[in-house]
């Protein structure tokens, strides 16, 4: 999804965050993510050309996707998905990832419905479909959650062209895996295809993004921290391709002091649901929109030391609150909105969210211009 900008030669950004595995609820650290990403996305389309890019299609192809759909038609197969909860299908994922991880034989026939026919399970299609939902509530950019959007490369593409650049280490033809190789810049060697051609995560990421990046004078890697060693090789692949590459580590949120990942639980009464029935439903939608930003961008910050507090995200409505009624109207407000933006730039052309969400309840701020809040917060 392009978004719409004045008419002038400007510099074009592709937004590339991670993906959220569609097989359990948006825990607060998935919002996070999400947030600063849609913060970052409406904040720099004035300023450049920019496409937010985020296909679940690309990858459904990962074990922990294809696995949790051979999973539910080997031990649920008769269950009736579309009236599942998240929470509900959330607790089945853990049950499969609490046990061994299918044959590479088994999960083939859902690899090919996926690549061939776009093919997406009943538990995995109710999930994306309630996650609309939730965008809609918090006013997020839907980047087209339910479409079916596949990666430009096929895998043996994706691998001739990382051979191609150097960065490539095949050893299929002596029934050993595939490699990104980047050893000789100092990052070690990494696996992305298995031997029996399983690919996880990062293959799949370079099946989508090496086609796409030349296009680009600038690439955003918005991801979880912990993926950090992934990242600097999947930056490092990239810059060979022309674009100027920028990773964005966004911490995770801990729930009462701790980080674990959503495949282990932890998030029930944690939700992005359970988060909206907090909220409340009564709450006016621009409150709701802002007050969330508030929270999840400038309270939280980049890094991951605040546990989830509700009484921080209540105070962070009653901000949002107040700082509307505090708006101003400046007229024709392009100029003014793209100065604004602009100071929150670095050394690079997409603006930094946490910057300028911080901005907002700066006390030397006495009014907020509307123009802002409307193309960037709600």
């Amino acid at each position: 999804m392009t978004a719409p900008h004045p008419s002038e030669a400007r510099r074009k950004v592709l937004l590339a965050p991670v993906t959220v595995t569609p097989a359990k609820p948006l825990t607060p650290s998935h919002l996070k993510g999400l947030l600063w990403t849609d913060v970052m996305f409406r904040a720099t389309a004035p300023l450049a050309d920019v496409t937010y890019h985020y296909s679940p299609t690309t990858y459904h192809l990962t074990e922990q996707t294809l696995g949790f759909w051979e999973y539910l038609d080997r031990t649920r197969k008769d269950l009736p998905y579309a009236f599942l909860s998240e929470e509900e299908i959330g607790e089945l994922y853990i049950r499969f990832r609490a046990g061994p991880p299918p044959p590479a034989a088994a999960l083939r026939p859902y690899a090919h419905e996926v690549e061939s026919h776009g093919w997406v399970h009943p538990a995995s299609e109710r999930v994306l479909r309630l996650w609309r939902g939730h965008y809609a509530r918090l006013g997020l950019h839907d980047p087209g959650l339910t479409a079916r959007q596949p990666p430009g490369f096929g895998t043996e593409e994706m691998i001739e062209r990382l051979v191609a650049l150097g960065l490539g280490l095949d050893q299929r033809s002596s029934g050993g895996p595939v490699f990104l190789d980047a050893t000789r810049h100092g990052l070690p060697l990494r696996q992305i295809v298995t031997a029996d051609g399983r690919p996880n995560y990062l293959a799949c990421a370079l099946r989508e993004l090496l086609p796409m990046a030349p296009a680009y004078d600038e690439v955003v890697l918005l991801y979880d921290a912990e993926l950090g060693a992934d990242y600097r090789l999947l930056q490092l692949v990239l810059n060979r391709l022309g674009p100027q590459v920028h990773r964005v580590p966004i911490g995770r949120v801990p729930i009462d002091g701790t980080i674990r990942s959503a495949r282990h639980g932890g998030w029930q009464d944690h939700t992005a649901g359970a988060l909206l029935k907090a909220i409340g439903t009564d709450e006016d939608a621009d409150v709701r929109r802002l007050g969330v930003r508030l929270y999840f961008v400038a309270v939280l910050g980049p890094g991951q030391a605040q546990s989830f507090r509700t009484d921080l995200l209540r105070r962070s409505l009653d901000r949002a609150r107040r700082l509307l009624r505090r708006t101003s109207e400046r007229g024709p407000g392009v100029p003014a909105l793209v100065d604004d933006l602009r100071r929150h730039r670095r050394d690079h052309t997409h603006v930094d969210p946490y910057r300028l969400t911080s901005s907002l309840t700066a006390r030397a701020r006495p009014t907020i211009d509307r123009d802002l809040l409307s193309t960037v917060y709600l």
